[in-house]
């Protein structure tokens, strides 16, 4: 899975998002309604931009992760309403500080990066067990700090449970100041062979997003 997200994608023109969502999401909603079974909820579709153009790699009906994790802390509004509006199939309906914007939903300013700590031996065989510290203090920073492969101890520690461990998602004005947001975090939180890449979001901090 993924080590790493940021939101928003500097090098993504609208007319690029227009073909991916005419390519991708628009045939099939279009073959789901075809079926009888119209599609209500999140379609995740996770796709490479290569140079002869974009190429599908997976298909999820639910969010993205860790793509997840860096895009909500962004929304200038609440979550619920608008999944609410989406199981009805009205997203229209949706008002305040959800309301979309030319179809779009409402957004903060700024950056989010999100960087994913993997436990020792990930992805062939992580390691479960490890006692994991460090994690109130990398909230003190005011990172986000999200649970995925983890478990509560019998002595109210948390243990790794899984490949992908935590993601830490730092907030700042621009890509860079929200990677080293995140980074500072991450270096709050141990357990023993703690993972992470050091380069997430680095070609976006530069003006040039990662493809």
């Amino acid at each position: 899975g993924g080590m790493g997200a940021y939101s928003p994608l500097p090098d993504l023109p609208d007319a690029v998002a227009a073909e991916l969502l005419a390519k991708f999401h628009v045939p099939i909603l279009a073959e789901l309604a075809r079926r009888g079974t119209p599609f209500r909820g999140a379609l995740y579709a996770g796709f490479m931009l290569i140079d002869d153009g974009p190429v599908l790699l997976e298909c999820n009906a639910r969010l993205g992760d860790p793509e997840t994790q860096a895009i909500l802390p962004r929304l200038a509004g609440p979550l619920g309403p608008i999944l609410l509006a989406a199981a009805r199939g009205d997203l229209a309906s949706v008002r305040d500080g959800s309301a979309l914007i030319d179809g779009r939903l409402p957004t903060l300013p700024g950056a989010t990066v999100a960087i994913v700590l993997a436990a020792v031996g990930y992805p062939d065989a992580p390691r479960a067990g490890d006692r994991i510290t460090g994690l109130s203090e990398a909230a003190a920073t005011g990172a986000l700090v999200f649970h995925a492969g983890t478990a509560l101890g019998s002595d109210d520690t948390y243990r790794t449970a899984g490949g992908r461990v935590l993601s830490v998602v730092g907030r700042g004005s621009d890509h860079g100041a929200a990677a080293t947001a995140a980074s500072i975090a991450a270096d709050r939180i141990e357990a023993n062979g703690l993972q992470r890449r050091h380069d997430i979001a680095r070609s976006a901090s530069v003006g040039v997003g990662a493809r």
